[in-house]
């Protein structure tokens, strides 16, 4: 097993960071099931103010390249995606089109 950490800001608005977290609470199946087929084993997500912290165990020979392939095919994770950005902000030293970034 191998375990990654990653963080990136929520933007700074309670009514958004409620929403965010009850998306969270009942996550669409084909989420939870591209997070299965990629080989995470274990994903938390821990929040402190609007920071967050991703905490990743996954299995040997994970990649987030392989991720990133497997994601750009699924049009549900895509839309998935497309949703989150409305509450998500990149933290300010990442590069263009960057979301989560490995600590």
């Amino acid at each position: 097993m191998k375990r990654y950490c990653l963080a990136l800001d929520l933007k700074d608005d309670p009514g958004l960071i409620a929403e965010y977290e009850s998306y969270h609470k009942a996550i669409w199946p084909e989420i939870a099931e591209s997070i299965r087929n990629s080989g995470i084993e274990v994903l938390d997500i821990y929040r402190t103010g609007n920071r967050m912290f991703m905490i990743i165990e996954a299995v040997e020979g994970f990649s987030f390249e392989m991720k990133a392939s497997m994601d750009a095919a699924n049009p549900r994770v895509q839309e998935w995606e497309s949703l989150m950005w409305k509450f998500q902000q990149a933290l300010p030293w990442s590069k263009p089109g960057e979301k989560w970034i490995l600590m």
